[in-house]
């Protein structure tokens, strides 16, 4: 049975995501919260395998708990289910380590079709959120590159990384970009828990990221897993 926390503080919407879950798996153990201090307070008693956090919480934010899941649940796969789809909410909860971004005002069935795709290994972003990724790392990428070009001369080619992978850390990349977590990347590639996590670590300085969710688009943008018509 896979266990579900729920972070959310309006009763209703707390209501529908859990009728969301219900839909999405079967028979699972669902946790509830309204509240920051109770999620921290609960926190030590569960073993979520998903997490459904909303950023704007009456006693603080929901980014102080992911950044707590992330640090003792990092088998939990972490979800921001927001109003907010501006920039600074979304690269904050990214860097905080969510993997996925789904907005509330999205019609039900889309919602369920988000969170059913992680079984499938595509990460949960609600479609306007997946344009902004792509946007912000596309401008960063044509920044780079004009600045790149400005002071390479005329027989040097810019790089998106300074530190290239290996083809081991490219298939690792390629298996955290479908949802995988630790161990069964360990299990696909013939290697240990331990050297799955060093060389999702070495992925994550190379790239310059701090959490699965960019990774991924970092890895779209170098052509390593498949672009945006698979979000």
């Amino acid at each position: 049975m896979q266990q579900v926390l729920i972070v959310e503080d309006h009763l209703e919407t707390r209501e529908w995501l859990v009728s969301i879950v219900n839909r999405v798996l079967k028979n699972p153990d669902i946790v509830q919260s309204g509240t920051l201090e109770q999620a921290f307070r609960i926190l030590p008693d569960i073993m979520p395998s998903l997490a459904l956090i909303d950023l704007s919480l009456p006693d603080g934010s929901g980014i102080d708990l992911l950044c707590r899941l992330r640090s003792e649940r990092s088998e939990a796969y972490l979800v921001v289910c927001s109003i907010f789809d501006d920039d600074r909410h979304l690269f904050n909860a990214l860097k905080a380590g969510a993997g996925g971004y789904l907005l509330k005002d999205q019609p039900t069935h889309s919602m369920i079709e988000s969170l059913t795709g992680i079984l499938e290994g595509k990460p949960p972003l609600s479609p306007t959120i997946a344009r902004r990724i792509l946007r912000h790392f596309h401008k960063e990428q044509d920044e780079n590159e004009a600045y790149s070009n400005k002071n390479l001369s005329d027989g040097q080619t810019a790089s998106l990384l300074d530190k290239p992978l290996s083809e081991r850390e490219e298939q690792v990349l390629q298996l955290l970009a479908k949802g995988m977590g630790r161990a069964d990347i360990a299990r696909l590639l013939g290697m240990s828990a331990n050297t799955a996590a060093s060389h999702t670590k070495s992925i994550y300085r190379k790239l310059n990221v701090s959490g699965r969710a960019e990774a991924t688009l970092r890895a779209v943008q170098m052509g390593v897993v498949p672009g945006a018509s698979d979000f």
